[in-house]
């Protein structure tokens, strides 16, 4: 498993993982897309805003390994800004490519890109 050297942990104050410390025995937690409704609570909706903003300045629009991405917050953002690159795509391989879709990102998350200096 990939460790992404750099990456936050978490969300600074709270107990919202975005890395995993080490690989499942028993095998990666599956990625799926999970829904994010409008009346999700407002620190669920930094968390997002925080691992996406996370996510592109690590990554960019370059693909990228899953390694030891939490598989939960990877979730709420797959199949809308964080898509497979692989095809056919494994989802519960840490081998697994992603990449981010920079037009979806932008639409999500505009505080990410119209102030970097924010999130940087």
């Amino acid at each position: 498993m990939l460790k992404h050297r750099g990456f936050p942990g978490r969300l600074p104050s709270s107990d919202f993982q975005f890395t995993i410390r080490r690989p499942n025995p028993k095998g990666a937690t599956p990625i799926t897309r999970r829904e994010r409704y409008r009346d999700r609570r407002a620190p669920d909706r930094k968390a997002d805003t925080a691992f996406m903003a996370a996510l592109w300045f690590q990554f960019g629009a370059e693909p990228f390994e899953r390694g030891n991405l939490d598989a939960g917050r990877l979730s709420w953002l797959f199949g809308r800004e964080v898509l497979p690159y692989d095809d056919p795509f494994d989802p519960v391989s840490y081998e697994a490519m992603l990449i981010i879709d920079e037009d979806a990102a932008r639409a999500a998350f505009p505080d990410i890109f119209d102030n970097p200096e924010d999130w940087a």
